[in-house]
């Protein structure tokens, strides 16, 4: 087997790969919902298990050792936890995070710390009832909200909350959103909105990181937080004396490209070596076909190899096609 870490053209070492195991969800979020209806994959679409579990192996076989589990939402996908266990039982891996929405996390505690997971990525866009209906299509804050605080009372660590930036639609809460990290070690990052698909937004609601950065030091000075060997694309900072920290993934102001590790796999068994480029290499039609791990290999080796430098968007500019909800962020 390929014993050398994934490379790209440019000297990049990918150890990073972020499994989309669904496309469904629960909610229906204006940023990630499209406008027009998109019939879902069909269940022989998607890969099974066995398929993830078996292009995982091969991908740590190259040097993967960083996994998160995303969707859709990957807890509306049945028999999900004996998927974790046996992933989490896998020689070579050191970070394995799961991102949800939050709707069914509450129930799933247990069995989740049962398997191994230890870190949780989760969406909350407001911290208001009201609002929270209007853009996830659904009045769920309450079941979200006592799902992170159960979570943190349980030893969850770190709890990262994902909040997307939308000019004159979430802006008046983004003090009260960093203001968490004042009282507890919930990492709230702030994610500047991207071009995907045809989302069910009117305008255009990006705003840069910068902004929201000078709107929060308004208040109280943000004081940089020393980078680790592990650390994603965040910018990562902290009020004085806070137990928690305030994060800012900067992909269209500050984009990350030259130190990007990531590549993707989505639900329909696609490779994709950019999240913000319609690029993606075919790994479902060889495996059902019988490819050797050898095969599986070298496609994710020419997947690795050819993931572009940069991606080229610019807020208001070029759209990727693709829907996040299949593509798992």
């Amino acid at each position: 087997m390929y014993k050398a870490p994934l490379q790209d053209r440019y000297r990049r070492r990918l150890n990073y790969l972020r499994v989309s195991v669904t496309d469904r969800c629960n909610l229906r979020c204006v940023y990630c919902v499209p406008r027009e209806t998109i019939p879902r994959m069909s269940h022989l679409e998607i890969l099974r298990y066995e398929e993830i579990l078996r292009i995982i192996r091969i991908g740590v076989s190259l040097g993967i050792t960083k996994i998160r589990i995303t969707g859709g939402e990957p807890l509306v996908r049945k028999d999900l936890l004996p998927f974790l266990e046996q992933l989490t039982h896998l020689e070579g891996l050191t970070d394995i995070a799961l991102t949800t929405n939050g709707v069914l996390l509450q129930d799933y505690l247990k069995p989740l710390q049962a398997a191994g997971i230890k870190r949780l990525n989760i969406s909350l866009d407001s911290l208001r009832r009201d609002r929270f209906a209007e853009l996830t299509g659904s009045d769920r804050f309450d079941r979200v909200w006592a799902a992170i605080e159960a979570a943190h009372g349980m030893g969850f660590n770190p709890i990262k909350l994902n909040v997307v930036a939308m000019r004159d639609i979430n802006d008046d809460e983004f003090h009260d959103l960093a203001a968490l990290t004042r009282t507890r070690p919930y990492h709230v990052r702030f994610i500047e909105y991207m071009p995907m698909g045809n989302p069910n937004l009117p305008g255009d609601p990006y705003m840069s990181n910068d902004e929201v950065r000078q709107r929060l030091e308004q208040k109280d000075i943000l004081e940089p937080v020393p980078r680790s060997g592990n650390d994603g694309p965040a910018q990562r900072f902290r009020y004085p004396g806070a137990p928690g920290e305030v994060g800012f993934i900067s992909p269209l102001s500050h984009h990350f490209c030259d130190t990007c590790n990531r590549l993707r796999l989505t639900a329909g068994g696609k490779l994709r070596p950019c999240l913000l480029s319609n690029q993606e290499f075919d790994l479902i039609t060889p495996l059902r076909a019988g490819a050797s791990d050898a095969e599986l290999s070298a496609i994710f080796i020419e997947g690795a190899r050819l993931k572009p430098m940069a991606h080229g968007l610019i807020a208001g500019g070029q759209k990727v096609d693709a829907r996040m909800s299949s593509i798992g962020g």
